[in-house]
């Protein structure tokens, strides 16, 4: 059995004290990588495209057991809300040395049946630009490029955390985009 990750165990032992970097109504820093190799099932994509889209970034890592965990609810968002006006983008961090190499990750994302756009961020340049400390984490974007909302840890279909985040997805959605 694995144990915690780092940062979920720091998150536990000294609170959510340090977290969030954001506050809500923050304007998100845009992504860090733009070049076609550093994405997956995507072109690479930018936020300043994605205005008056809701997105959902999801910082995860392959090898965390509580984003593996996660994995099946986000997969489902994606399924049933996912169109011309919602966009998951998984944000791939890693922690370990395995989880670096960019083949490492493409075999994952095969592997695991992810079907949205995964940037990798090896360097943790877009981690760090949005302060994220834990893995998974989840960002909620409203269709002007703020943050929404953000939680982290496990979420699985039918707890709170989900239905409140589905909640604010859908909230969002019936939001007529501005221009």
């Amino acid at each position: 059995m694995k144990v915690l990750r780092t940062g979920m165990l720091c998150a536990l032992i000294l609170g959510l004290s340090a977290w969030p970097a954001l506050s809500s109504a923050s304007p998100i820093p845009e992504f860090t990588h733009g070049t076609a190799t550093e994405w997956i099932n995507s072109a690479p994509l930018s936020l300043a495209r994605l205005r008056g889209k809701v997105v959902l970034l999801e910082f995860w890592t392959f090898d965390c057991i509580n984003c593996l965990r996660t994995l099946a609810w986000v997969k489902d968002v994606h399924s049933r809300l996912a169109g011309s006006d919602f966009v998951v983008i998984g944000v791939h961090t890693p922690e370990l040395p395995e989880e670096r190499p960019a083949d490492n990750v493409r075999a994952a994302v095969r592997r695991l049946g992810v079907n949205y756009p995964v940037m990798l961020d090896a360097d943790s340049s877009y981690w760090n630009a949005i302060g994220n400390r834990y893995w998974p984490a989840f960002y909620l974007i409203d269709r002007d490029g703020s943050l929404s909302s953000q939680t982290i840890g496990e979420v699985h279909a039918g707890d709170s955390t989900a239905v409140r985040m589905e909640a604010s997805i859908r909230n969002l959605l019936a939001v007529s985009p501005q221009h």
